[in-house]
């Protein structure tokens, strides 16, 4: 294989990772994870990107001396979905890289 095959071969590899990126893209906007916290009290709801869609509290919950505490059940729930949401990203990555991981520091959303 001389040289100008081997660019035009790894450029249609580029190009393929790249429209693969682009479903994987696509995909994570349909995916939704769902975190909770307080044993259920409080579940959030994201996208497989991370953007979050829905929050549900427990009437038990909604009291005016307990603000604080949903509010913080609210941040951990956010996190364990952001969790859920990440590890689900490594996941379809790793279809699109053939296992390769992806770099330290590089994040999709």
């Amino acid at each position: 294989m001389d040289m100008e095959e081997m660019l035009k071969a790894a450029q249609a590899a580029a190009e393929k990772i790249q429209q693969q990126m682009s479903d994987v893209q696509v995909k994570l906007d349909a995916i939704e994870v769902e975190g909770t916290s307080g044993g259920g009290l409080v579940s959030v709801k994201l996208s497989g990107k991370g953007e979050m869609k829905g929050v549900k509290i427990d009437d038990s919950l909604i009291k005016p001396s307990e603000k604080e505490i949903v509010e913080d059940l609210i941040v951990a729930a956010h996190a364990d979905a952001r969790r859920k949401a990440e590890a689900l990203l490594q996941e379809k990555m790793k279809d699109v890289t053939g296992g390769l991981p992806l770099p330290p520091g590089m994040k999709l959303f």
